[in-house]
């Protein structure tokens, strides 16, 4: 028996979530509901300008995959994470936040770099604007990867992300892939956004054919299936990946695990904050599969923890989780 459920490999980001007025955010001239990558300098200025005593900057740990894990620690699994942060206040939050988390992280914090960070502004119609300063997170490269922790793994976790770093990520993908088989670690990919599919295709590809289990929502099960239907993409992928799993939003998710092949319908809610619900399916579905609950069950406990975050600010449950999680399995 492995000594951790999931392991993750992905980006390493924080979380500042800023509150702010219709007419504060008017100021900035941004336009609402982006998700824009920025520099440095750029993302220093917003902190500077709202870095004040009317404004709460809450700092969450975050990242996609990371996400997952810690859904997956709340539910009482046990993870690990690979990623990179820097020696700044908010790489030793995140340290520390992954280690009261009891998530093993290893030795992530490189010296004398800047930790990614990403800025959720959220506005009173609750949409939510992000501006990403990646920093050393997208250093993540093959001398990062512990052998220890993807060995000591029931399953690898890839966030589809990674890619996007041709020259380092997509090592630290290549080494991880090796360290997995090497040790009989099945492997489970996100594909996180369809553009990463669109523009690093035959790298995402390569990987998956080493894979065991894809997670994708509609339109990157789509862009990866080259078809224009979410139930068409599901079967396409049938002859690609052993396991598959698509999420729908509120039509639910399709999955294929185990000889199992399943349509888990949604729980509707009055979203809040639609960041999240898919790291929190894969974390709470992989919780599942590696506690001997069935796949279709599984999904539909993932479905409805997904509908719980989306219905709070934040990309993570703040508590209940394993309440909600019991609500569905007894029920």
């Amino acid at each position: 028996m492995k000594r951790y459920h999931v392991c993750g490999l992905g980006n390493a980001i924080v979380d500042i979530f800023l509150e702010l007025s219709e007419a504060e955010f008017s100021s900035l001239g941004f336009e609402k509901g982006t998700m824009r990558l920025v520099e440095k300098p750029d993302q220093q200025a917003l902190f500077q300008k709202f870095h004040d005593n009317k404004h709460d900057l809450r700092l969450v740990s975050g990242g996609s995959v990371a996400n997952s894990i810690i859904g997956l620690s709340q539910l009482g699994g046990k993870g690990a994470f690979i990623g990179c942060v820097g020696d700044d206040r908010y790489g030793l939050h995140y340290a520390s936040e992954f280690e009261e988390l009891g998530i093993d992280i290893g030795n992530p914090i490189l010296m004398g770099e800047t930790t990614g960070t990403c800025v959720a502004i959220i506005t009173p119609d609750a949409e939510r604007t992000m501006r990403t300063c990646l920093a050393v997170s997208s250093h993540l490269s093959e001398r990062h990867v512990d052998e220890r922790l993807i060995a000591e793994s029931d399953w690898l976790f890839i966030e589809g992300y990674v890619f996007a770093n041709p020259e380092t990520g997509q090592s630290a993908i290549r080494r991880a892939l090796e360290i997995a088989k090497k040790h009989g670690t099945k492997v489970a990919l996100t594909v996180s956004d369809a553009f990463v599919v669109q523009v690093f295709g035959e790298a995402f590809r390569q990987a998956l054919d080493q894979a065991d289990l894809v997670f994708c929502n509609a339109s990157e099960a789509q862009a990866l299936a080259g078809v224009d239907q979410p139930m068409e993409a599901f079967h396409r992928l049938k002859s690609v990946v052993p396991h598959c799993v698509v999420t729908d939003g509120p039509n639910g998710a399709f999955i294929r695990y185990q000889g199992l092949e399943a349509h888990v319908p949604a729980f509707p809610c009055e979203p809040r904050d639609l960041t999240g619900a898919g790291d929190m399916f894969a974390g709470a579905f992989l919780y599942g599969i590696t506690h001997g609950i069935s796949p279709e069950k599984a999904a539909k406990a993932a479905n409805y923890l997904a509908m719980k975050v989306i219905t709070q600010v934040g990309a993570r449950l703040h508590s209940g989780a394993n309440d909600y999680w019991n609500e569905i399995i007894n029920s």
